[in-house]
């Protein structure tokens, strides 16, 4: 319904003033009061006159005899016999007594902006406001309200005599509704001088009010605190008192008899009667007629203001109570089940407005928004019902077979074809409480969401028509397969359901990896490290499995057993020829060979074939023989060459990288230099104590074993074997003699390449098979495997010695291809040979091949030594440096030595002795000495003379100082040849035979301490070669040319005007007759005008540039005076113009009149 502003007065207001006792015919509401009563120590003023000491303060009248001020002293409370001067805020409270007019609130003086606020101790509903005051009314005021006890304030409204200048962006009003904050100026006139109201009422009177409970309505009337801002005093003139009083403010303050703030306890309809609110603000609670805080609440709602409903009346939302609607809480319903509940709306919205209260705690099995249910695994009694406290009975179901656990049917529905207490089995299982598997399933489980698993025994493990067992699941498996469902194959087999046959052997690489096992979904065997492939047969990316001959040690690095050092250190190994040559050997290059030999000690090569060969030690039979790999033709020789032996001598091998304890064939690879043949005799000793039992049981002989050497062969093999093991040092020595020698004077010799280590494939236990053995010794694996240069493994071959290569090393070894020699890190699986960049050899790829120098991520550079510089085409393996002939120099040989020039015939530089390098292409010497410049040095450089080619020396030109002074003023100098004086070539602005002199146009500085000739300051308008054209010791200028004058020549003659700095004085054109006769002289001497314009000087009433005419309406030029006034009769002339020589004619009606220099006439 909609309300007018007196029907709620009446509802809200009027009617709050009479209590309704009677709460149980609607909503009911406290008495309205006086909020300040009871609360004086709850009110505050910011300022209070007479709080620290007394303070004067005047009144405005218009008496003289009357008294006009007074003083305030507030520091104690007002007594009307001791205190009557206290004027403290708790004055304004209502007293109601006879004088209360004797006792008033009053600020300090002249202070605009004050405030008086009442804190109250909780939610109050407003009324409104009214103030009286003893003095004028405020000029500008407003008042605010609080509902979170002063956190936030909102204004209620504003008081302003002059609303647009006090609070300007406030509207004056009228306001538009009931919400509108405006500024009203009713209440702020200068009259009443006292006793002037300022009412404020909470809902504006003029606006209808459709419900007073709604949000914004409650905002505006309830209020925890209020305050009363005052921002500017009213004042008047001070022509009465500012006779007597020098401070004009002590009569300017705000002061206020009465201050009522009605309003009432806010129990939003469901109270009418109000108790103290306890333990809040308040200072006396029990004072006859204070309005308490707290409700004394109906309709089952509690709280302060009644803002919520009771325990366990929560059954509907609670709202306050609304004319004849008390709207009181409900109690819940839970049927005896519960003591607590509380409200949803959610549950409330979703019943359509029913019920929204929730049980909490539900006892006796329940459970449900009414506890109208029984709790999961109970079921209710079809013969009792719910409110019954037994009404609640256990499950009897198995949880492992049952569905949800073992919760059954909790209540019997015919429409849902539900019966209480039956439990519901899982899809897999039977029974009256669900606890058997049904036929063909096995293992009730309760984590199983079937109840019992099918058999499933697998198709392909298991036999046909097959079941399993009931208890276990055990299915009956065909032959290699396992499991309980026949799904997998036994140990050692793998690929069921991959093929028709079932599971196949997993025929892992006996020596590749751990065990015959292997995975059963894929095969895949356990390898060895860094192998890979199902059956472990396959190297890792970057490894690879070793050869058969991997132990290989060279002879060129065993010591002769005649003396202790070693043939060869591999530091000492040859890298070019001036290392060699710095040894003591010679160093030869023939058909891409190197030849080395002890100087005056040469060794003949009686097979012919070309090779280096170097000497050592004191016997000179022993030779070290190099070769290089040529294109073409195939490497049969490992390492960088042999030991040629002669008959009789011998080597000692040192071996200490056994991988593995197991016997070993030796081998020994040689070139015979004549068709005889040779015999070994080989003996094999430890250095140590032998820790293994495998070689501790079969021993080493210590007799040596003989090898024949045939000629015809290039290997040869001992078939008696040795047993060696990690950890142990051995020696091997062997002895070579050539029995049968043609020719018993000469001595023989035999190039002995390298000792090799054959692992025997039998020794390694559990590795082969007989039929493997065969195979090996059926296709020569051992004597394929040995050959040096290109060979094919047979197929049999390659795949025991992988075997074997792998058990003995545990796994592939790593190919450690040189990152920067190789294309990439991988290697031939087996022999581990990486891929080479150019020019770098090796295993490894970690060697520049002969010709080649530079190691690194490039791969190694070629040499390219000069031809006609070089002595052979090999370089420094590390620096790439070539080995120069004479007065050649250059990496590749390529330049002449520093000194000489004319590559490839080098000659010495020719630079007079002035210079030790030239120009190595032309010749031309470089960093001349002794100031001397040319090709060849040959001449003196500016600012020194001599002559060089005759030995004279360049001598530095006095002009007049050194050139390295600050007094050199020249370019050059020479020596005259017929006086032999020294004369100078000088710079501009200098003169004389040393340059000591200033030429014309020029000046000393006479700042500068040094000949520093400046040029005259004359803008070039002086003649330069006029000696007096300016003068040489100061720089003035004493001739200007271009009709210039001025110490500089800077300003254009007098009679002559425009730019002296641009050679541009033109010669003034004034009209003698139109300028005063002091500005032209006469004759030929020109009328002065602006220098810088050309503007002549006119005479008054002249114009033009050149002053050559009269200015409108004037006249008589010639005069010298300068021009009159032509004068013209207004009535007889067409206009004031007139001749310049004389009067015009002037036309009046039908006549002319004439006027000639004065005289007139007419003319018909």
């Amino acid at each position: 319904m909609r309300l007018g502003l007196a029907i709620l007065l009446q509802l809200v207001l009027i009617r709050l003033q009479h209590a309704q006792d009677d709460c149980d015919a609607g909503s009911c509401h406290p008495a309205i009061g006086d909020l300040l009563l009871g609360r004086s120590k709850q009110l505050t003023a910011s300022s209070t006159c007479g709080m620290n000491s007394p303070q004067k303060y005047c009144i405005i009248g218009y008496l003289e005899a009357e008294q006009k001020c007074f003083l305030c002293d507030s520091r104690y409370p007002y007594n009307p016999y001791t205190q009557h001067n206290s004027h403290m805020v708790e004055n304004i409270i209502t007293t109601f007594e006879p004088d209360r007019k004797k006792k008033w609130w009053q600020s300090e003086n002249g202070i605009d902006h004050v405030s008086i606020r009442l804190d109250l101790e909780t939610l109050f509903q407003f009324s409104h406001l009214i103030l009286t005051f003893k003095t004028f009314r405020p000029a500008a005021m407003l008042v605010e309200r609080s509902t979170d006890f002063g956190q936030t304030w909102k204004a209620f409204r504003y008081f302003a005599q002059d609303c647009a200048a006090s609070f300007p962006n406030i509207s004056s009003g009228p306001a538009k509704s009931v919400e509108d904050v405006i500024c009203d100026s009713r209440y702020s006139d200068i009259e009443p001088s006292t006793e002037g109201e300022v009412v404020l009422k909470a809902l504006d009177p003029s606006f209808e009010i459709e419900n007073p409970y709604v949000p914004y309505i409650q905002e505006l009337i309830t209020l925890t605190n209020l305050r009363i801002n005052f921002t500017k005093l009213h004042t008047l003139g001070d022509a009465l008192l500012g006779r007597r009083h020098s401070d004009p403010l002590e009569k300017y303050y705000y002061a206020v008899y009465e201050m009522v703030v009605r309003g009432s306890c806010f129990c939003n309809g469901h109270a009418s009667q109000c108790r103290p609110v306890q333990n809040l603000r308040g200072d006396v609670f029990h004072q006859s007629g204070m309005v308490h805080g707290r409700c004394v609440c109906h309709h089952n709602t509690e709280g302060l203001s009644c803002e919520r409903c009771k325990d366990f009346y929560n059954d509907a939302p609670w709202r306050p109570a609304e004319g004849t609607q008390d709207n009181a809480c409900k109690r819940c319903n839970c049927n005896g089940h519960a003591g607590r509940c509380h409200f949803d709306m959610a549950v409330y919205q979703a019943s359509g407005g029913v019920s929204g209260g929730v049980c909490e705690d539900c006892q006796d099995n329940t459970m449900g928004q009414h506890c109208d249910q029984c709790k999961h695994f109970f079921y209710q009694d079809p013969l009792k019902v719910i409110s019954d406290p037994q009404a609640c009975l256990p499950c009897n179901c198995d949880p492992e077979g049952t569905l949800h656990n073992g919760m059954c049917e909790r209540h019997t529905d015919p429409a849902l074809g539900t019966v209480a207490g039956r439990c519901p089995c899982k899809e897999n299982v039977e029974g009256i409480r669900c606890d058997k598997c049904r036929a063909n399933y096995y293992g009730l489980s309760g984590s199983d969401p079937l109840g019992c698993q099918p058999c499933n025994c697998d198709s392909s493990g298991s036999l046909p028509f097959s079941v399993c067992d009931p208890g276990t699941g055990e299915c009956l498996c065909q032959q290699f397969a396992t499991g309980r469902r026949c799904e997998k194959c036994v140990v050692g087999y793998w690929g069921l359901g991959n093929s028709l046959y079932g599971c196949s052997p997993c025929d892992c690489d006996i020596g590749g990896s751990q065990n015959n096992l292997c995975s059963p979904k894929d095969g895949q065997c356990k390898c060895l490290p860094n192998i890979v492939s199902r059956q472990c047969n396959e190297p890792a990316p970057g490894y690879f499995f070793l050869p058969l001959d991997y132990y290989i040690y060279e002879a060129e690095l065993a010591k002769p057993l005649s003396g202790s050092a070693p043939l060869v250190k591999p530091s000492t190994l040859p890298r070019c020829d001036i290392y060699f040559q710095k040894q003591g050997y010679e160093f030869m290059i023939e058909n891409g060979k190197i030849v080395l030999n002890r100087s005056k000690k040469r060794s003949v090569r009686k097979s012919g074939l070309e090779q280096g060969v170097m000497q050592f030690g004191q016997d000179a039979a022993v030779t070290v023989v190099f070769r290089q790999p040529s294109a073409g033709r195939s490497v049969t020789w490992t390492g960088p060459g042999f030991a040629r032996i002669p008959s009789g001598a011998g080597l000692r091998f040192a071996i200490n990288n056994i991988p593995f304890a197991m016997d070993f064939d030796i081998t020994i690879r040689y070139e015979p230099e004549s068709l005889e043949d040779w015999l070994a005799s080989v003996a094999v000793q430890p250095v140590g104590i032998l820790s293994s039992q495998h070689c501790k049981n079969k021993g080493l002989s210590q007799e040596p074993h003989v090898l024949p050497l045939p000629a015809t062969k290039r290997i040869a093999l001992l078939q008696t074997t040795v047993c060696l093991e990690p950890g142990t040092e051995y020696s091997v020595d062997v002895y070579f003699s050539q029995p049968s020698a043609s020719d018993p004077k000469v001595k023989s010799f035999i190039l002995i390449d390298s000792l090799g280590l054959i692992p025997r494939i039998g020794s390694v236990e559990n590795l082969c098979s007989e039929k493997d053995l065969d195979e090996y010794q059926k296709y020569h694996c051992i004597e394929i495997a040995s050959e040096v240069g290109p060979h094919v493994l047979p197929e049999a071959c390659a795949r025991l010695i992988v075997s074997m290569s792998a058990r003995i090393h545990n796994g592939a070894v790593a190919c450690k291809c040189n990152p920067q020699g190789s294309l990439n890190a991988s290697c031939s699986k087996l022999g581990g040979q990486c891929q080479c960049k150019a020019n770098v050899v090796g295993r490894c790829c970690d060697t520049c091949s002969a010709g080649s120098y530079g190691f690194g991520f490039h791969g190694c550079y070629e040499c390219e030594c000069h031809p006609q510089g070089s002595l052979s085409s090999l370089c420094d393996q590390v620096t790439g440096q070539c080995s120069c002939r004479r007065e050649v120099d250059g990496q590749r040989c390529s330049r002449c030595l520093a000194g000489y020039f004319g590559f490839p015939h080098c000659r010495p530089c020719l630079c007079n002795g002035y210079a030790e390098f030239c120009d190595p292409l032309t010749g031309e010497c470089l960093n001349c000495r002794g100031f001397t410049a040319g090709s060849h040095c040959e001449r003196c450089v500016d600012g020194y003379y001599g002559n060089p080619l005759n030995r004279e020396p360049c001598r530095p030109c006095m002009c007049p100082g050194a050139p390295t002074s600050n007094r050199y003023f020249a370019h050059s100098c020479y020596q005259d040849s017929q006086s032999a004086q020294l004369v100078c070539n000088c710079l501009e602005g200098y003169s004389g035979n040393q340059c000591d002199e200033c030429p014309s146009g020029f000046y000393k500085n006479p700042g500068s301490p040094r000949l520093d000739c400046a040029p005259c300051p004359c803008n070039n308008n002086i003649d330069l070669t006029d000696p007096e054209s300016c003068n040489r010791v100061t720089g003035e200028c004493t001739k200007c040319l271009h009709n210039t004058h001025g110490a500089n020549c800077q300003f254009c003659k007098p009679g002559y005007f425009g730019s002296a700095l641009d050679q541009n004085c033109q010669r003034c054109m004034c009209n003698p007759a139109g300028v005063h006769p002091a500005m032209c002289p006469g004759g030929d001497a020109a009328c002065l005008c602006d220098p810088a314009t050309g503007a002549c000087p006119c005479l008054p009433n002249v114009v033009g540039a050149t002053c050559d005419q009269c200015a409108s309406g004037y006249w008589d030029l010639a005069s010298g005076k300068g021009c009159q006034i032509c004068d013209c009769d207004p009535k007889n002339s067409q206009s004031n113009q007139c001749n310049q020589a004389r009067k015009l004619l002037c036309f009046p009606g039908t006549g002319v009149v004439v006027f000639w220099h004065g005289t007139a006439g007419t003319l018909l």
